[in-house]
């Protein structure tokens, strides 16, 4: 298995940008261009093998990647969001290509799947407010290398082009990564905080767990809100009644720190939580940073995928515990690096990134 740090993106953007690939990006999806045409420009100025544009069941327009081992996923293009990822895989009673993700239509809106979540946290709003909600984005860039791996670029600008973000998402035959990277235009420095969040599917809810946290300091804390995530921070905060899938003690009250002490963090059971060293302890001149990875387990299946954090100082990670009925019949967690507890200083001219990377060896 390659290490982590070879999975960063093939392409990352310069600063400033060259300015055919600024003019691609200003030819991009546009609110205003009928889906049909969006799809026929964006198929004439990006498309490639392992690389095609449509539209989702809502009408958005979609990048559709694909590797030669027949790993494929789906991005939206207009929100960022990543609905389906279907890796190569083995598993008890098969092989082949498997959605890992959970996501649910309806309505108009596609919730779950893998998202980003920004937000200023100077901001005078609860939990800050959104640098993405009244964005659009574009398509900036696209990269392959062979059918080994491809590579999609969105961009948009945020707080009147003081904030240029980009945001990659590549796929390759055993991982997929998304990485974000923030530019500061401005003349002030900016504070933010934010998140990668994935919802990954489970085939029941008994044997679901993860490997890979013991020994780090966790707390209960609402996820980041979003208009993507199946549970909102209210409802993922609320207190499950103990019963057939209770029990493994009750969690820590919101600010209270305590310890995993298991080898398995099993999350049959509904928690929110953020694994992290407490922000206190982030003013000494060494500490213990939360792990970079940890690997999802999935006793039904005999599935693992392993969630690697880069940039980001803390993991967030969830269970719906009997709330996952609302949502279909896999049970699911929502999980993902992010900067929740200490915000991120991204000053004049600096640029912040951060990112996430799936990956297995389910072969």
């Amino acid at each position: 298995m390659m290490a982590a740090s070879s999975f960063l993106p093939l392409h990352l953007p310069a600063s400033p940008r060259p300015a055919t690939v600024a003019a691609r990006a200003a030819s991009g999806v546009a609110s205003t261009v009928p889906a049909a045409t969006q799809t026929s420009q964006l198929e004439e100025t990006f498309g490639r093998k392992g690389l095609r544009f449509g539209t989702d069941a809502t009408g958005a327009p979609t990048a559709e990647l694909s590797v030669r081992n027949g790993s494929s996923l789906q991005l939206r293009l207009n929100d960022g969001l990543v609905t389906s990822y279907r890796p190569k895989v083995s598993w008890e009673g098969g092989d082949g290509c498997r959605e890992l993700l959970h996501t649910v239509a309806g309505a108009g809106a596609v919730k779950g799947g893998v998202g980003l979540v920004l937000n200023e946290a100077s901001s005078s709003s609860s939990g800050g407010a959104s640098l993405l909600g009244a964005s659009e984005w574009s398509v900036a860039d696209v990269d392959s290398d062979s059918y080994d791996a491809v590579q999609v670029e969105l961009g948009c600008s945020a707080k009147g082009a003081k904030l240029e973000v980009s945001y990659v998402v590549t796929l390759y035959p055993l991982s997929m990564a998304t990485a974000v990277i923030v530019k500061n235009n401005g003349a002030k420095p900016v504070e933010l905080t934010g998140a990668v969040l994935s919802h990954i599917k489970f085939d029941k809810r008994r044997g679901t767990a993860v490997e890979g946290l013991r020994g780090c300091p966790y707390c209960s804390h609402p996820p980041p809100a979003s208009g993507f995530a199946l549970l909102t921070p209210a409802e993922a905060m609320k207190r499950e009644e103990s019963g057939w899938f209770g029990g493994g003690g009750e969690e820590p009250r919101q600010g209270a720190w305590t310890v995993e002490e298991n080898l398995y963090t099993i999350l049959k059971k509904k928690v929110s939580r953020v694994y992290a060293a407490p922000p206190e302890e982030r003013k000494k001149r060494i500490y213990s940073t939360a792990p970079s990875k940890f690997t999802t387990i999935d006793q039904s299946s005999g599935l693992g995928f392993r969630l690697v954090r880069m940039g980001f100082e803390d993991m967030y990670l969830s269970s719906p515990g009997g709330l996952y009925e609302k949502f279909g019949n896999d049970y699911f967690l929502c999980t993902g690096p992010a900067s929740i507890l200490v915000p991120v200083v991204v000053g004049p001219g600096k640029e912040w990134r951060g990112a996430q990377v799936i990956e297995h060896d389910n072969l």
